[in-house]
């Protein structure tokens, strides 16, 4: 998720009323009071069209993103220096940018990578939205929770740890999500969680354990009770976002993340520095792309495809079935997104695909503006990328997930044509 703080303030500028108690005990998902202002727009007759046509231009977006940030690992990415070559040969190999040597790489994974996420879903995804709800600013608090039209925010954050955990494995489980379905509280621990060949022999956590077991089975304990404390969180994160079980996933994500930079990073530097160790760190970098980061945007991709496959099918036949179907696709190809936060690196950072995809919170306005004068160029920008370019900002705060996202999903359900009847 790249956070756009900027529209924080003008997402509070939204004229709503509302009244609230705490937060658990609202099952209203709407802090509005019902008028026609974006969180209560809906699919109707007048609109039918270009709300189909929204749908299509940002799903037709996000699939050329995803192909672009795969093409750039596995066919040809420009670096800061104009250096061309597949990132995923520059990241193992260290042929340019800032790696320089293995142990750098190393270092990326570990900060870039898996702290920076968890830091991300402890201190932002969680604890903003409960310092803000807690403090008084309860609209505040509410619009800082992300993914609360489809009512997917648990599930997101959980992907996160779980990408965390493919990192320091150096392997996908592929049946994670499965088994959380089937209720993540069922397991008491990781050792329960894992099965045998979920840790790759040239990943972290071999690599840590064989000089450390102790700190390798912190690390491999907190992962999975972070994405265990996630889970816990009552349905839906933003009806409780004072919840007891909020807290104990905010804090537990904040111990792994204090972990991974203050322990674990340090440690690495220390125990592995020495070039003795090099083929090691290789063999790991080597695993990371090859068995996590390539597999993971391979999927991505496939998805994505697959996704404005059934937006366009509800753009040519709009019924409440292909709202359910996109709704579902929508679902299916958020997770290898949230699955490859722990290594926003490179392309999707440099080339501005994190927020292409990704920016939250969303200008509802500039949505509405958007869909009344379906100027689909509003959505798109040109030349090199810098976070700080409003313009840009303004292009990437009405496009991506999110937008799709809102689009889809009322109240935690898909939308339906009923209006339009």
């Amino acid at each position: 998720m790249k956070k756009k703080n900027y529209f924080y303030l003008a997402a509070l500028s939204l004229a709503m009323t509302f009244s609230m108690g705490a937060c658990s005990d609202n099952n209203d998902p709407n802090p509005d009071g019902g008028g026609k202002d974006p969180v209560n727009l809906d699919y109707s007759s007048e609109n039918a069209s270009a709300w189909g046509n929204y749908m299509y231009n940002v799903a037709m977006l996000l699939n050329d993103d995803a192909t672009m940030l795969y093409n750039s690992w596995v066919t040809d990415y420009v670096d800061e220096q104009g250096s061309h070559g597949p990132y995923a040969t520059i990241f193992k190999d260290q042929t340019a940018g800032a790696y320089q040597s293995p142990l750098s790489c190393i270092e990326e994974m570990i900060e870039s990578g898996m702290w920076n996420i968890a830091n991300e879903v402890g201190d932002a995804k969680i604890k903003d939205p409960y310092t803000k709800y807690t403090s008084g600013d309860k609209e505040g608090g509410l619009y800082a929770v992300e993914s609360w039209y489809s009512w997917h925010s648990r599930d997101d954050y959980t992907n996160n740890i779980f990408s965390i955990r493919n990192t320091y494995y150096g392997r996908i489980d592929d049946n994670d999500v499965s088994k959380v379905d089937g209720n993540l509280s069922a397991f008491n621990s990781y050792k329960d969680f894992d099965d045998e060949g979920d840790i790759a022999e040239h990943s972290l956590s071999k690599l840590i354990a064989s000089t450390n077991p102790d700190l390798d089975e912190e690390i491999k304990t907190l992962i999975f009770a972070s994405a265990k404390a996630i889970q816990a969180i009552p349905q839906p994160f933003r009806n409780n976002i004072d919840s007891e079980e909020s807290v104990a996933a905010m804090n537990t994500c904040m111990e792994l993340a204090n972990l991974l930079l203050n322990e674990v990073k340090p440690y690495v530097n220390q125990t592995f520095g020495d070039p003795e160790y090099d083929d090691d760190l290789d063999a790991i970098a080597e695993q990371f792309v090859d068995a996590v980061v390539l597999p993971t945007y391979k999927d991505l991709q496939e998805k994505n495809k697959l996704l404005l496959d059934a937006v366009n099918q509800f753009r040519q036949n709009p019924s409440n079935d292909n709202f359910e179907k996109a709704c579902n696709l929508w679902i299916t190809a958020r997770e290898p997104w949230e699955k490859s936060e722990a290594f926003l690196i490179g392309p999707v950072a440099n080339l501005g695909l994190d927020p292409n995809m990704d920016s939250w919170p969303l200008d509802q306005n500039g949505i509405v503006q958007v869909l009344n004068s379906q100027n689909w160029d509003d959505l798109e920008w040109s030349g090199n990328f810098d976070e700080e370019d409003e313009a840009i900002g303004a292009a990437q705060s009405v496009r991506g997930y999110h937008t799709l996202e809102y689009l889809l999903f009322k109240d935690g359900q898909p939308r339906t044509v009923d209006g339009a009847k």
